[in-house]
């Protein structure tokens, strides 16, 4: 009575035992392929190498350099006896590339040249050992006819190298 009600549970209860049996009778020639060849597999393994023990060396972090300080994150180039001094006053025209200022004229004040430069609409006087461009520039000589200019240029290297440049007397049209 209690299975005609529930006939699924009838089911659940019968199912397992017919699929068990079928599965056991029909594999069995496979089951016993296996278990031959398991008892014939043997495990090869090579041995171990023998460890090398290495000497003990004693690590002293007091005299050693720190890593992660900051100079030594920063790139420092080899060029030391170049390298141009960062920490004074720029003067006024280093402020301006060469290219974009003209020498307009010369005067001579006690015997010392002054060459006049034109940087946007203004005109300034440099004499020898004035700082001029933006690559560090030092007026080396001042002639009638140009400015004699060696600058400081830093290289992929990180080394500074000197560079000669020269600024030209700029000719004045007539105005007609």
């Amino acid at each position: 009575m209690i299975l005609n009600r529930k006939p699924g549970l009838l089911l659940c209860l019968v199912l397992p035992v017919f699929l068990g049996a079928c599965a056991s009778e029909e594999h069995s020639d496979l089951k016993a392929w296996m278990a031959t060849e398991a008892s014939t597999m043997r495990g090869r393994v090579p041995p171990l190498p023998q460890l090398q023990t290495f000497p003990v060396v004693a690590y002293d972090v007091g005299s050693m350099l720190d890593p992660f300080q900051s100079s030594k994150l920063e790139p420092q180039g080899r060029g030391g006896a170049n390298r141009p001094d960062t920490n004074r006053r720029k003067e006024p025209l280093e402020f301006y590339a060469i290219e974009t200022m003209r020498m307009v004229g010369l005067l001579q004040m006690k015997g010392v040249p002054v060459a006049l430069v034109q940087a946007d609409k203004n005109i300034h006087q440099v004499r020898v050992g004035n700082y001029i461009g933006q690559n560090f520039g030092v007026i080396t000589k001042i002639s009638e006819s140009e400015i004699s200019i060696k600058e400081l240029i830093e290289d992929a290297n990180g080394d500074w190298v000197e560079r000669v440049a020269a600024m030209q007397l700029q000719e004045q049209e007539a105005k007609k």
